[in-house]
């Protein structure tokens, strides 16, 4: 007999990554899952700081699942430590108002005061947890005191948690490095929902000459895509560097298109380095929501992330779906999962616009080149998936709670 695990999941406000995956989550027969929230800013119009703008989803956040709003103790709209901060979460986990109380809890992240109170809740409860973050090893510069501290409360953390779920390679390190062998992890890709950018990458073909025009730019050149926040550690300033040197090295391949997607702290400084080095082929576009960027995803020929400590990146997934060749620095954490040097595109060594402008070289040597590395990134992204992460979940949930689950 298959039993219906009662899952909580406990997280700071609705995100637009996740919000197709509790769907999907959701639509399994034998887990009922309730989504606990702490804050509600997010489905409603903010100031993002990354972006520099406001901004409003453009994709439903809460359609398709179970949730809750927490009752709210401080909340000014971001995502600290102490903010949210929340109560309530053990008379939900314990079971109210005659419903039964929970199986399992998991927890979005683990060094939040909302997340600790969820854990110390379940384990009051003697329900276990479970953990999910996307944090490395490759950290920035901690003094000792720092260190120490933080190895002190992952000594507090093992005691608390009772499985994680890795997001990848980088994830299982860090995992493994903090907690050992004692907590048990299970493999739950950090994917996007698969099927709807395909979906809008197809959709977006059938318009790609209007959208071109709409751009201005010609056809038959390729385009070098940049899609992500304009802060200093995303480092477009280094592709800008590293585009100029491309464009000025002989070659018998049309001239390429720099298309840089997004908003931020660093854009004035990104357009007047384009402008002082007379680079009429660089677009910038703008903040573009969700569902838009499909349509830029579907002109590139390449796409490029240079970022510094990123922990994982999850615009690549987005732009492996349509089925496009990709370049990143060696400091983004979806790279050892994601994309091989010289399969699925190309790795370099960050800050490193020698080896960003090679990498560019090589990728649009051919149309053929980029093409095949692009249709090698989507047969690879087609297997890091929704589906594995629920499959990661059954294996989590059949072990800390013993039940039979399919």
């Amino acid at each position: 007999m298959k039993k219906r695990v009662r899952l909580a999941y406990l997280v700071s406000h609705p995100i637009q990554y996740q919000a197709p995956l509790l769907r999907r989550i959701a639509q399994e027969p034998d887990i009922d899952l309730t989504v606990f929230f702490g804050s509600d800013f997010s489905v409603r119009s903010y100031q993002d700081e990354g972006f520099g703008v406001d901004v409003k989803w453009d994709v439903p956040l809460l359609d398709g699942y179970r949730h809750k709003f927490l009752p709210v103790i401080r909340d000014d709209g971001t995502q600290t430590v102490t903010t949210p901060l929340n109560y309530g979460i053990y008379s939900e986990l314990r079971g109210r108002n005659g419903e039964p109380g929970y199986d399992l809890l998991w927890t979005h992240g683990y060094n939040m005061v909302n997340a600790l109170h969820g854990m110390v809740a379940a384990k009051a409860l003697g329900i276990p947890v479970l953990v999910r973050a996307d944090m490395w090893l490759r950290d920035r510069p901690r003094s000792g005191p720092k260190l120490l501290f933080k190895s002190l409360f992952f000594q507090f953390l093992k005691h608390m948690v009772d499985g994680v779920l890795p997001a990848g390679t980088l994830n299982t390190e860090y995992w493994q490095h903090y907690l050992g062998d004692d907590v048990p992890r299970f493999l739950m890709p950090y994917a996007v929902d698969n099927n709807y950018f395909q979906r809008r990458c197809q959709e977006a073909a059938a318009t790609r000459e209007a959208f071109r025009r709409e751009l201005g730019l010609d056809a038959g050149r390729p385009v070098i895509l940049f899609a992500s926040k304009l802060q200093q550690r995303k480092h477009c300033s280094d592709l800008v560097d590293a585009y100029v040197r491309l464009i000025n090295r002989e070659s018998d391949q049309p001239r390429p298109y720099l298309l840089i997607v997004g908003d931020g702290e660093e854009r004035a400084a990104l357009e007047e380095q384009a402008r002082s080095r007379g680079l009429a082929d660089v677009r910038f576009c703008g903040f573009r929501n969700q569902s838009e960027l499909p349509r830029f995803f579907d002109l590139a020929t390449v796409f490029v992330l240079p970022a510094r400590h990123e922990p994982w990146g999850l615009v690549v997934n987005e732009v492996m779906n349509a089925g496009r060749a990709v370049i990143l620095s060696d400091d983004i954490g979806c790279q050892p999962d994601l994309v091989t040097n010289g399969v699925e595109g190309y790795v370099f060594p960050v800050r490193n616009v020698n080896a960003l402008a090679e990498a560019l070289q090589r990728v649009l040597a051919t149309p053929e080149t980029a093409t095949q590395m692009g249709q090698r990134a989507l047969d690879r992204i087609n297997a890091w998936s929704f589906e594995e992460d629920i499959q990661a979940l059954r294996q989590a949930i059949a072990q800390l709670t013993r039940k039979i689950i399919a």
